[in-house]
């Protein structure tokens, strides 16, 4: 089959043939309808993150995907040849962007009936971080303001659905040219990041949710009522600077949750927007690894074998 496949560190991945591969026990062969790129796999193949999530190469790109199950391994009876599934693999594994992928059993999800399975590759990491920051850590109320920094990306744009679902006020900063994209998700305020400095057009805010971190992340604490709280994905937030300023920060570490995922499945048959930046075919991958790594996709990048 082919995969994309990391060679070394700080190259850009390549496409190449190499053995199908067959489920141990406990284990799933899944045939590769789609397979999402995330931020995450490019900090892996630039070796940023080697201390969490070591890999040996050729090591194949991806944690993503969506398919329909292939082949059963041994002690396996929950699930059956030809499940439509979504799952999220352990980041060192990698494995998704294939043509077939192995992911344990107790990892896979059903997928949701309300998308095409393609799409549903977008969910695993970003809507389930989405639903981890909203739910879980910041557990957003009816009636509180919440600012979500880049809207139109791939955590955001389920930021501001999971959001407004619980009944918040949602404010997010984008660039002009997505603005009308995350209005139709459910922002009520939108602004352009490249334009206006947000400090100045937003105060008082319950929860700020961030994406992008850096001087984001130390302005965000200035648009926070006494209390508030902020809660970044990229990097764990200066927790002392909060602090001492009377704010909370809390840092969401992503991690993988059957249980988790299926609660976003269900939220998206109920009626949820993926908002997809591209589709490309397996041939493709690596230029859209590529782009994906330079920071400008609305939505998620999906690779489709």
């Amino acid at each position: 089959m082919k995969a994309l496949q990391y060679t070394a560190y700080g190259r850009s991945p390549v496409v190449n043939d190499v053995p199908e591969p067959a489920p141990g026990p406990g284990e799933v062969l899944v045939r590769v309808a789609g397979a999402a790129l995330n931020p995450l796999d490019v900090k892996i193949g630039a070796g940023h993150v080697q201390e969490f999530f070591p890999i040996t190469f050729p090591s194949t790109v991806g944690t993503d995907l969506a398919g329909t199950v292939e082949r059963l391994g041994s002690g396996v009876t929950d699930w059956s040849v030809g499940d439509a599934v979504i799952t999220r693999t352990d980041p060192t594994a990698g494995g998704a962007v294939a043509e077939f992928a192995v992911a344990p059993a107790t990892s896979l999800v059903a997928a949701p009936a309300a998308i095409p399975l393609t799409t549903a590759a977008g969910l695993p990491t970003a809507a389930a971080t989405a639903w981890q920051a909203v739910n879980e850590t910041a557990e957003l109320k009816s009636g509180q303001r919440v600012l979500v920094h880049a809207g139109a990306g791939g955590v955001g744009s389920f930021v501001i659905q999971l959001a407004r679902r619980a009944g918040a006020h949602v404010v997010t900063t984008v660039s002009g040219a997505a603005a009308e994209t995350v209005r139709k998700l459910g922002a009520d305020e939108v602004i352009d990041y490249t334009r206006v400095d947000f400090r100045t057009a937003i105060s008082d805010v319950d929860v700020v949710v961030d994406s992008v971190g850096g001087e984001t992340e130390a302005r965000s604490l200035d648009v926070l009522k006494p209390g508030g709280l902020l809660v970044s994905l990229p990097v764990p937030p200066d927790f002392a600077r909060a602090t001492a300023r009377g704010l909370r920060a809390e840092f969401v570490f992503h991690a993988s949750d059957a249980g988790r995922l299926a609660k976003v499945v269900a939220v998206v048959n109920e009626g949820f927007d993926i908002v997809v930046d591209r589709t490309v075919q397996l041939n493709g991958a690596a230029d859209a690894f590529d782009y994906l790594a330079q920071g400008h996709a609305k939505g998620k990048v999906i690779v489709q074998p």
